[in-house]
């Protein structure tokens, strides 16, 4: 039986660890060869690659900080470069500073990074991507309900970079649409990850109780289930799409 994505070139952004780690399997499982990249762990990166080709495809690992502005068209070019082409795009890399803007030792620094990866990273990667991506190619970005619902405080900065990849994103699948490259965005919900580590005993008792109508954390391959799916040939008339993944906290 042939697999959704065979013999397509994925690239998941961050697919060293959490959620990237399950996206990279999932696309892998359809049949896609996968490149992935990782800022720091060179070790896990490698264990993730390994897991990858014994499912009888392709995989590769590219060191690359998207908060660099150099490195998300570096990552590309050496993706292509590796696979001879890429076909799918899954912007996962982000990071959670969680910070009040009444907080006077706020680490300023650390926030404006939280916008060059989570925002600008994106929309360069997106930019590199879109030079290459073939007719039919796919873009998903993986972003956050919080952009349009603030449950709870400290996180004014990151749900305004997860508000920005959604207005580029809807504005770059107008662009594209031309050539049928579809970009959407995945709202992911609340996962047990690392980066909701800092939100456990404040926010997810107020979420779980409060907000979603399935009362309990998403799991990472139903995140990564909906964005097989937006990758995929079925999903070839769906573009500039919010795909809400998070347990109708949206409802």
């Amino acid at each position: 039986m042939t697999k959704k994505l065979e013999g397509k070139v994925a690239l998941v952004t961050g697919g060293s660890r959490g959620l990237g780690v399950e996206l990279a399997r999932a696309l892998a499982d359809e049949g896609a060869n996968v490149a992935i990249s990782y800022v720091a762990s060179e070790e896990k990166a490698a264990a993730v690659v390994r897991e990858i080709e014994r499912k009888g495809v392709r995989a590769a690992a590219f060191q690359a900080d998207q908060g660099e502005p150099e490195a998300p068209q570096r990552l590309v070019d050496a993706v292509v470069q590796r696979f001879g082409k890429l076909d799918i795009l899954v912007n996962n890399a982000a990071v959670s500073i969680p910070s009040r803007l009444d907080d006077i030792n706020a680490d300023i620094a650390a926030l404006e990074r939280q916008w060059q990866v989570n925002a600008l990273g994106v929309v360069r990667t997106i930019r590199a991507a879109a030079k290459v991506l073939p007719k039919g190619g796919r873009i998903v970005t993986i972003g956050s309900g919080v952009w349009h619902r603030a449950a709870f405080p400290g996180i004014a900065d990151y749900a305004g970079t997860k508000g920005a990849i959604v207005s580029y994103s809807k504005a770059a699948a107008r662009d594209l649409a031309p050539r049928e490259i579809t970009v959407n965005v995945v709202d992911a919900g609340l996962m047990d990850t690392d980066m909701a580590a800092p939100y456990r005993d404040t926010a997810w008792p107020l979420i779980l109780n409060n907000l979603l109508s399935i009362q309990r954390s998403g799991r990472l391959e139903e995140i990564a289930a909906a964005v097989v799916f937006l990758a995929s040939p079925g999903a070839s008339y769906i573009t500039g799409a919010v795909v809400p993944a998070d347990g109708g906290a949206g409802a």
